[in-house]
């Protein structure tokens, strides 16, 4: 599973380039949070959690490479609060519907 928090604005950007590459399932979620640099000061006020949004798909171990350069590189802009990718193993999924075991 890959899960990758982006700038909202990157969103769309990312899907496209998922999707030419060839990775049509994913999650959107909107969420807030902060990184290393600990939110943004404007002026007197600090906004500690920014929204972001979480991309999550599921992809073959051969294919995890792939899917993570391509969210890489359409994500990225050079500045601070780019995101960060998370890579971790699925043990296991079903499918509600038909019961069926497997990706």
């Amino acid at each position: 599973m890959i899960r990758a928090v982006i700038r909202p604005e990157a969103v769309d950007k990312v899907a496209d380039s998922l999707e030419a590459g060839g990775f049509t399932a994913l999650t959107r979620i909107e969420v807030f949070g902060r990184g290393k640099q600990k939110g943004i000061k404007v002026g007197n006020v600090v906004y500690d959690n920014l929204p972001k949004t979480l991309l999550m798909l599921v992809v073959g171990d051969d294919q995890t490479e792939k899917a993570a350069q391509i969210i890489e590189e359409s994500a990225r802009t050079g500045n601070i609060g780019d995101g960060k990718i998370f890579i971790t193993s699925v043990e296991e999924a079903y499918t509600i519907r038909t019961g069926q075991r497997g990706l």
